[in-house]
């Protein structure tokens, strides 16, 4: 498999967690599978592999979006400013690239499902050799957590804090990935999963249910401390 640079989007027409996943096959360019996205090269080597899209997914997404976020809102495009790191609980990158390619979440997941029906997502996911896989512009609304998916790039990395812990080559592109995001966008935080409710009294997070929280671990202190090490340079906020 070879890293491509990609384009990178300026507009566009995970999660709260899932399960474990590097594509099956050649991945299509992210123009065929969202046309109305324009492109400028970037600098780090990416492989572009945008998951399934479909006016049906789109109708989801957007209806998560009026439910939990903005009411009033007319599309999925965003302007970041928060980058959330997340591990996938599990050691397949192809297990979690197909099942993001669900457009709706299933009815076992009962507190999300209850919560909206689009399937959860995210846009990047990290393979354990470091491998970046963008899976949908950068400036698309995707549901990877709570309270701020409408200014937050969520980036998955396969593994857990147990069985697959994330390598050094995970970490090392968590770090180049954020400080080319940082570059392109005026990012002002890097969290962890597992700090987002903690993070519920800043301006940033909007939640229009109160009661729609959760406990996630991932990616836990030890991967944040280690991401943020390397690029103390940005001095982008924690909590």
């Amino acid at each position: 498999m070879v890293a491509v640079v990609i384009g990178c989007s300026r507009s566009a027409a995970h999660h709260d967690d899932p399960p474990a996943s590097a594509p099956a096959s050649r991945p299509r360019p992210i123009a065929d599978a969202m046309p109305n996205v324009s492109t400028d090269v970037v600098a780090l080597p990416i492989v572009d592999a945008p998951l399934a899209w479909s006016e049906e997914r789109a109708r989801l997404t957007l209806e998560y979006r009026r439910a939990h976020s903005d009411p009033a809102a007319a599309d999925l495009t965003i302007a970041p400013r928060v980058i959330v790191l997340h591990y996938t609980g599990g050691g397949s990158a192809n297990a979690t690239r197909k099942y993001f390619d669900n457009t709706r979440v299933e009815a076992s997941r009962k507190q999300i499902a209850a919560a909206g029906a689009v399937n959860v997502s995210s846009h990047f996911l990290v393979d354990r050799d470091g491998t970046i896989y963008r899976l949908q512009p950068e400036t698309q609304f995707a549901r990877h957590c709570i309270g701020l998916n409408h200014i937050a790039i969520g980036i998955e990395n396969v593994g857990d804090e147990a069985k697959f812990p994330l390598t050094d080559a995970q970490i090392a592109a968590d770090a180049a990935l954020v400080r080319e995001l940082a570059r392109r966008f005026p990012i002002t935080h890097l969290l962890g999963h597992h700090e987002v409710m903690e993070f519920r009294e800043h301006p940033y997070y909007v939640e229009r249910d109160p009661t729609y929280k959760n406990d996630k671990g991932d990616p836990g202190p030890r991967v944040m401390k280690r991401v943020r090490s390397i690029i103390e340079e940005l001095h982008l906020s924690g909590l």
